[in-house]
């Protein structure tokens, strides 16, 4: 009995079929309380930050919500953290996960607008090149007024709109069968549909870089931009200035770069879209086209209507991001006919899975805090040179944002500097080009590892990640182009103009 039930219990952990994955997480499990309690809360804690990353880079073999939920209930219970805490970096992230709460299933509800509209899009550009800047500048010019997460949320239901499309020509199913797995198609479709996944890939990235490249340059762009705007006392115009000549060039690089990517194929871009591919899509609009009666002209009518006020409502602020969403979910469903309780429930499914894994990575986040994992790093760049600080904040930044929460690097650093001008210790000239500096650190390194932005760890656990093969590893080996530019860019900006 006793064998039995070990032997279930043993079978079900983490839903995994590979044994040596449930077998590290378990070592994991282990080895915690021995280095907390041997070596010290210090090292345990940068321990634990990299099994955290560890279950991101296996998400296509266990969601990291279980996994990456054990270590943080285990580092609360042995005393690395406290739920307090938690509860502390979960009510100042509160917007970023009404965000998500909300804006994605808004999102949801319009895509036969999206995807009427990308299908235009992408069957009219035929140049894979023109189509990516075309992507890349779009989620530039959005995430700056709008928001990364909302704009990658377009993005993901746009690449899941397309991709369903052709995989169920690929079976011989209807255009509107409810399935989209990720099993490999019948003989004839197997090449066209890799092509078709690799093309969608360098799209999705390119869009994904983008939000980074727009997000930096202003205000609203990014979650610390406004907490940086707030403790420096910098409106929307001042933002902007003082980060364009940091933010203006590695706009231009980023651009360079995605053109430079799809041209030379590097980094698993350069994908086009196969012509068999493009038929499909092509006969989709023609069928979708046939369809479109009075009702259905309606409805697309009504996405258009709320799709404006969605982006006037957002550019104006005129209240919290996840609350916007939420009169989007409400507008879209009473003008639609949407009224019952289960399909409305069906749009909450793509954000909850992810808004979960975001709190259990807020308790890592207050392992950071509680043991002042980056203390070090403060405290070594503040004893350097004035002149020196600038470009040492700058990389600093960056590398633990890639790493760690880049709203939490920000606070830190922006208080730790803060504090050292309400000391006396600079000025508050040199307060405003340490905040520059700290601004485009979070904001540009960090597109380096997809838990460097949340648009990013979105992206990578989203329901389109494992549709078009796109991995962890897959994520830093497309970034690795993009990382390099805009780190040197960012870098050599800060250093002439500071």
């Amino acid at each position: 009995m006793k064998d039995t039930l070990f032997h279930s219990l043993q079978t079900n952990f983490l839903g995994a079929s590979d044994t040596w994955y449930k077998q590290t997480i378990i070592a994991f499990l282990v080895i915690n309380p021995i280095l907390y309690f041997t070596v010290g809360p210090f090292i345990a804690g940068w321990v634990l930050i990299a099994e955290f990353i560890f279950t991101l880079a296996m998400a296509l073999k266990c969601y990291p919500l279980q996994p990456g939920g054990l270590l943080a209930l285990e580092a609360i219970i042995i005393g690395m953290t406290s739920t307090d805490t938690v509860l502390h970096e979960i009510e100042a992230n509160l917007e970023v996960i009404l965000l998500l709460v909300f804006m994605v299933a808004g999102i949801h509800y319009m895509r036969d607008l999206l995807l009427y509209v990308f299908t235009k899009i992408l069957l009219g550009i035929k140049s894979k090149l023109a189509l990516s800047l075309m992507f890349s500048i779009s989620a530039a010019v959005l995430s700056a007024f709008l928001d990364a997460l909302t704009v990658t949320a377009v993005l993901i239901s746009v690449a899941v709109g397309f991709y369903t499309v052709y995989y169920r020509v690929a079976y011989g199913k209807d255009y509107h069968h409810d399935s989209h797995e990720v099993d490999a198609a019948p003989e004839e479709y197997r090449e066209d549909m890799e092509k078709f996944r690799a093309f969608l890939r360098s799209l999705i990235m390119h869009g994904a870089i983008g939000t980074a490249l727009g997000g930096v340059c202003t205000l609203v762009g990014e979650p610390q931009n406004l907490l940086i705007a707030e403790i420096a006392d910098w409106h929307f115009v001042d933002f902007f200035l003082r980060m364009a000549p940091i933010t203006m060039p590695t706009l231009a690089a980023g651009l360079i770069c995605c053109a430079v990517c799809e041209m030379t194929g590097i980094f698993g871009y350069g994908a086009k879209l196969p012509p068999k591919v493009r038929d499909v899509l092509a006969e989709f609009q023609e069928y979708e086209d046939t369809k479109l009666d009075s009702i259905a002209k309606a409805k697309l009518w009504v996405q258009a209507a709320v799709g404006v006020f969605l982006v006037v409502a957002l550019a104006l602020h005129l209240a919290p991001v996840g609350l916007i969403g939420l009169s989007v979910i409400v507008l879209l469903t009473a003008f639609n006919g949407i009224v019952e309780e289960h399909k409305i429930g069906h749009a909450f499914e793509e954000a909850l899975p992810f808004t979960a894994l975001l709190v259990v990575f807020f308790a890592i986040v207050a392992v950071i805090h509680d043991l002042h994992l980056f203390s070090p790093i403060t405290h070594f760049v503040l004893a350097q040179p004035f002149d020196m600080q600038p470009i040492i904040l700058f990389f600093a930044n960056g590398v633990l944002s890639m790493i760690s929460d880049n709203v939490f690097v920000a606070t830190v650093y922006i208080n730790e500097v803060w504090a050292a001008f309400e000391a006396g210790d600079i000025t508050r000239e040199h307060f405003d080009i340490l905040a520059v500096a700290i601004n485009a650190g979070t904001n540009l390194p960090s597109v380096a590892t997809p838990n460097g932005q949340a648009a990013f760890l979105f992206l990578l656990t989203s329901s389109l990640a494992p549709l078009i093969r796109l991995s962890y590893m897959r994520m830093l080996i497309m970034a690795i182009p993009y990382t390099i530019v805009l780190t040197t860019v960012g870098a050599i900006a800060i250093w002439l103009h500071f």
